[in-house]
Order: structure tokens, then sequence, then C-alpha cells
């Protein structure tokens, strides 16, 4: 038994929060504008690296390593990280990018809790559902976050993990934190504490492999 990963959406159906694994196939990264920022720098989309033409005649030097334009004097500022990142080996993706997989996830449990409260009335709620490959857990607060786990699908409820996220690291280093703008239409709620904090929880778990 094992757990593949965690989805956060806000009261306005927006994912705000991603971390994975135990994932075999990850999701490709999500098409610009389709996903808030601080969401997870794992799926965030990749800045686009400008390409200089030759033909261009602004354009004198063809390297970035070439700080000072021998035309204008200008000294172009060159980003270290982007020298010193050292490559990633490749990683099997699955065919749909994060926003899509993001919607599909919150569709599903959008759709099956109306059909339950519907079929079984409002007091009823919807904490799971179980297919041949994974288990979906989910616990929503009062103020219309929704935290959603998949794992495999032996594994029990974990319902009460996803709750223990919430009152402990969320709270924690997301609302009571003040810097930190609960305002999910500009941005997500990533930050180092929590997902730092987030991670060491799961990993404690006997269900985490």
């Amino acid at each position: 038994m094992t757990i593949y990963s965690l989805y956060i959406y806000d009261r306005h159906c927006t994912c705000v929060y991603y971390q994975d694994w135990h994932r075999t196939k990850l999701p490709k990264p999500a098409a610009e504008g389709g996903i808030l920022p601080a969401v997870s720098h794992q799926v965030y989309p990749q800045p686009q690296q400008d390409t200089i033409s030759t033909s261009d005649p602004i354009s004198t030097y063809s390297s970035p390593r070439n700080t000072l334009s021998s035309s204008s004097g200008v000294v172009v500022a060159v980003n270290e990280e982007q020298r010193t990142t050292t490559p990633q080996p490749p990683q099997a993706q699955s065919g749909l990018s994060f926003d899509e997989e993001a919607k599909l996830v919150y569709g599903v449990v959008l759709s099956l809790r109306n059909m339950i409260k519907k079929l079984s009335g409002k007091d009823e709620q919807f904490v799971n559902y179980k297919t041949s490959t994974y288990k979906l857990h989910l616990y929503e607060t009062l103020s219309g976050y929704k935290f959603v786990m998949l794992s495999d699908p032996n594994a029990d409820s974990l319902r009460f993990v996803l709750r223990q996220i919430y009152s402990g690291p969320f709270l924690e280093y997301v609302v009571r934190n003040p810097l930190v703008k609960m305002d999910s239409k500009e941005r997500g709620i990533d930050n180092e504490y929590f997902r730092t904090s987030t991670d060491r929880m799961i990993r404690g778990l006997s269900v985490f492999q």
C-alpha cells in the first residue's frame, strides 16, 4: 500500500496546492495561464527561453555568457541558476497536462458529492471511493477547502490524515501565516514549511512505503 498524490482546492474550484510521492507517470506541466503560481514548481509551466536570431542586426552577442553588448555597452544580467542547473533524468509523463488533470479530479469529487446528497440526503457525506487502481479520499472544511488524496486501492480510509494536514500544517503555516495571501484568484498556497511538514507527516504513516 502507498500514497500517490495530494490536491487542495479552494471554494472557487481552483487547485491551490499539489504534491505527489509514488506516481509512476508524472503529469505534464500545465499550460500557460492554466495554473496559479505557487501550486507546485514541478507542474508549473516552464519559461520559454528566447531564441536569438543571427540575422537580427540588434543582437550582437550569440551566447548568454556574453554579458556586454558591443553596440550599446549595456550590461545584460545573466541568471546564474540556469547555468548551474544539473539536468534531471527524464521521467515518464501522463498524457494529460496538470491543469486538465486537476479539473478532472475536482469534477469527479463534485459529481459524486452532489449525487450522494441527492440520493441519500444532505446529512450524508462523500468521504472516499475505490477503483481497481486507486482510492480517492476527501476531506472538506467548513471554509470550502477540499483536501483530496489518491492512494493504493487497498488502503484504509485516510480522511483522518487529511484532517490532520488541515488542523496541523495548513492552519500553522498557511492560515496563520501573515505572509501567505489567502486569495486563490492570484496564487496558490505553496511554501517551504507547509510542503516540508506535509511531506514529513505523510512519510511517517504506516501506509506509506
